[in-house]
């Protein structure tokens, strides 16, 4: 669409798995849960689709019908611009299948990042263009993240220049580049499961990662090198990007802050 990014918007579920927060609220999934008082995916699609710089949308989902009664998204189907994807069985696949028919460059959030802006996507494009970046992840200052609200994240990724949290919103920059999706086969969460970095980057870069030896930059770049193109680490500008809805704890968290971006807004 006129040379725009595509959007992919990771709205599936676990198989087998009713979310706790799905369940609480009455919903079957977990992206349609209401947090103040808007459901998440209707809330990410809106910022999404009012990014001028992001055109087609593709929502990789295994059950449409309750997001295609959003208001949001039923406009944006009726005008030809969002599309669903097939959700698969993992992360990886849900992404190739979102992929599919898709204009590169392609940007993927998740349907839980309640608190990016478009104006936090349209910072994460611009920078991931500039920095000619194969493909690429945004992060947040550790102390930004705390200063949005300190318990926003419990865990952070530590550097040699300091502490940084991910925003689950990344960059793919072409068609050869997919292959950086194969980081996620194991789900991520990798301050979580160290060994997972182990499978995805090998294990001198686990080892590096651990240990803490390197900035994030140098990371990167020993990353890149296994996978044969540039990725890069792009620092958002806003902490609060990397506070999503995974459970009761960062539910209330993201409340609070909706609350407060609402009152300053007036």
């Amino acid at each position: 669409m006129d040379g725009k990014v595509t959007a992919l918007i990771m709205a599936g579920k676990r198989s087998g798995v009713h979310d706790p927060l799905a369940q609480r609220a009455g919903v079957s999934q977990k992206c349609v849960v209401p947090v103040y008082g808007v459901p998440m995916i209707e809330r990410v699609i809106r910022e999404v689709a009012e990014c001028e710089k992001i055109g087609a949308i593709h929502v990789v989902a295994h059950d449409h019908k309750e997001i295609a009664a959003q208001p949001t998204v039923a406009r944006l189907i009726a005008e030809g611009r969002l599309q669903f994807r097939e959700g698969k069985f993992n992360i990886v696949d849900s992404v190739f299948s979102g992929a599919e028919g898709a204009s590169f460059p392609l940007m993927i959030t998740t349907a839980d990042n309640c608190l990016v802006t478009s104006d936090g996507y349209a910072e994460f494009i611009d920078k991931a263009i500039a920095a000619e970046a194969g493909a690429a992840a945004a992060l947040a200052r550790k102390q930004d993240v705390q200063a949005a609200d300190p318990q926003g994240q419990a865990k952070f990724y530590e550097f040699t220049d300091g502490g940084y949290s991910n925003c689950n919103t990344y960059w793919i920059g072409s068609k050869e580049a997919l292959s950086a999706a194969e980081i996620m086969r194991e789900g991520g969460q990798f301050v979580k499961f160290p060994k997972r970095i182990a499978k995805a980057f090998g294990w001198m870069n686990l080892i590096r990662f651990y240990m803490g030896w390197g900035t994030k930059e140098m990371i990167f770049q020993q990353v890149s090198r296994r996978f044969g193109f540039k990725m890069v680490p792009i620092v958002m500008s806003k902490g609060e990007y990397a506070i999503d809805v995974d459970n009761e704890r960062t539910f209330e968290v993201t409340e609070r802050l909706l609350a407060k971006r609402e009152a300053a807004a007036g």
